[in-house]
């Protein structure tokens, strides 16, 4: 935390704050609308809002100090095939944990190190010229992963769902969270 009180654990409830109001866009959309083709992102709303979730379990797991077990044996890797319901309730149970997680951390400049598979080209499945990459980095960068990875993948979405004809905005921070009065003269 910063001298000023800002700390990545508030962040984050801005980042849950506008996460449930994309997925209220998102949760009346029949089956294939959510499963609808788009060229870019991770092609479909599920499959990104499923990568982000899946990603927001592992940095957790980089911030525990956990091991990361293959992909096939994660928790958020049924749901690329799943309906909606039951991933929404997942993805909130893991909010509780990354706001814990969050508000534990003491030392955000503590070292960080792993190895992993870098992402494809293209978001699928590595080919098996790619080697393995080591990763430095600390605690806050980390944390800063997390939020900003959801910010990113979170305008995918809010694109695909124009597409769809659905216009989810003003998801900024200051519509969000800042103070606003009306000025009278």
């Amino acid at each position: 935390m910063t001298a000023d009180g800002f700390h990545p654990a508030a962040l984050y409830e801005y980042l849950l704050t506008a996460r449930q109001k994309l997925l209220d866009f998102v949760r009346p959309l029949p089956p294939d609308q959510y499963t609808r083709e788009f060229p870019f992102g991770h092609k479909t709303i599920r499959a990104t809002l499923v990568h982000v979730a899946a990603a927001e379990w592992l940095y957790n797991r980089r911030l525990l100090g956990e091991p990361v077990p293959p992909l096939e044996d994660r928790p958020f890797t049924r749901f690329y095939d799943a309906e909606y319901a039951p991933f929404e309730a997942a993805w909130r149970a893991q909010s509780e944990e990354t706001k814990r997680t969050l508000r534990e951390i003491a030392d955000w400049s503590r070292s960080v190190e792993y190895a992993a598979m870098p992402p494809p080209p293209g978001a699928g499945t590595p080919t098996p010229a790619q080697k393995a990459l080591r990763f430095r980095t600390t605690s806050g960068g980390i944390a800063a992963q997390l939020l900003f990875h959801e910010i990113h993948h979170r305008a995918q979405v809010m694109a695909m769902l124009r597409h769809l004809g659905l216009a989810a905005q003003n998801l900024d921070y200051s519509a969000l969270m800042f103070a606003r009065t009306e000025v009278t003269e």
